[in-house]
């Protein structure tokens, strides 16, 4: 009996169509290709692209303002175009989608780096307990402002500091055991590579995974980082875009007057606390509007409440008693989503 695909990951992408034309797609990442739907209470995929003899290209600039695009070419030179709501998002599917591509080529299955094998990490060592008190406030790394390269990096920390202070909290014996620990920590997730040098390591460019360096950046994925242009001509920023971002991703909105439901690009920010959506087909830099989110209301919606769509429903009530009906992908998004406003919305009270 053939064996169904894995699947990898799946999530909305932006999909360049025909005539230059850009729509959102639910996207999934199969051992063996992409299948993208119009929906994603789609039964059957709009199509299907085979990843056997693919190459993807991250960094894509051929479409000007539009930014986190890839291109996946296929083995019957084909191009196709996705953009991702961040950077960090952009990223994961290419690092998946070249993986997939690498095995088909390789003869092997799909699976995901076993860090603690491959190490040979101790059993007692639990990363998820370490990188918690990695972001102790008191006594964890402490998250700092750069700038480099013409671009200021928020919520971020260097390679040296993650060593400095494995070093200094016992945990490993020298540097060169932080260099494997705080490597481990890296490919599991729970730090993530911010700049050129340190995503290049990442990639297997270097020695080692994780850089010992004060060049080589890093965040936490929870801490709000993240990078912006260092222009002077920038310097007066609107009030409500002040904040830093907490989260973002793309989500289902219901419609204030016709109740259709559209893919939404949104950007959370805190102190002030505001929830920033926009058009992911248009690739426009401005808002279609904003959400003030200080002394909101934010639950979820039961599915007797739902109108032609799945589950996984939430509403916000602003404090001027706006309301808005939105979908996640997942109870776990969901879930993610009113926890992060319902934190940002007590903010400055």
């Amino acid at each position: 009996m053939e064996r169904e695909p894995q699947k990898i990951r799946e999530g909305y992408l932006v999909k360049k169509a025909m005539f230059n034309n850009w729509k959102p797609m639910w996207v999934t990442l199969l051992e063996d290709g992409i299948e993208f739907y119009k929906k994603k209470s789609d039964s059957s995929p709009k199509g299907m692209i085979p990843l056997k003899g693919a190459v993807v290209t991250n960094h894509c600039q051929d479409f000007g303002k539009r930014m986190f695009v890839f291109k996946l070419t296929t083995a019957k030179v084909q191009d196709h175009y996705f953009q991702a709501s961040h950077q960090e998002e952009r990223d994961a599917w290419v690092k998946d989608i070249k993986r997939a591509a690498k095995c088909i080529a390789d003869g092997q299955r799909f699976a995901r780096k076993s860090t603690r094998k491959s190490i040979r990490l101790p059993d007692t060592i639990n990363l998820s307990e370490l990188c918690n008190t990695m972001k102790d406030p008191n006594q964890g790394i402490k998250e700092i402002k750069l700038e480099k390269d013409k671009k200021v990096f928020n919520n971020c920390f260097t390679g040296t500091c993650v060593i400095d202070w494995l070093e200094a909290s016992r945990s490993v014996r020298n540097r060169q055991e932080g260099l494997v620990l705080a490597s481990a920590l890296l490919t599991e997730g729970h730090l993530q590579p911010a700049g050129d040098v340190s995503k290049s390591a990442a990639e297997g460019l270097a020695e080692t995974t994780f850089l010992d360096s004060t060049e080589a950046l890093y965040y936490f994925p929870d801490s709000g980082f993240f990078c912006e242009d260092n222009s002077s001509d920038d310097e007066i920023v609107k009030e409500q875009f002040r904040g830093i971002i907490v989260k973002q991703g793309c989500l289902l909105k219901q419609g204030h007057r016709r109740k259709n439901w559209k893919v939404r690009k949104f950007v959370l920010r805190e102190d002030p606390a505001y929830l920033h959506y926009y058009d992911p087909a248009s690739g426009d830099e401005e808002p279609l509007g904003s959400i003030h989110l200080r002394g909101c209301v934010v639950t979820a919606v039961e599915e007797g409440r739902k109108q032609d769509v799945d589950g996984n429903l939430f509403e916000i009530i602003t404090a001027s008693e706006i309301h808005y009906l939105l979908q996640a992908a997942s109870a776990d998004e969901r879930k993610e989503w009113i926890k992060a406003i319902q934190t940002v919305s007590k903010i400055g009270k």
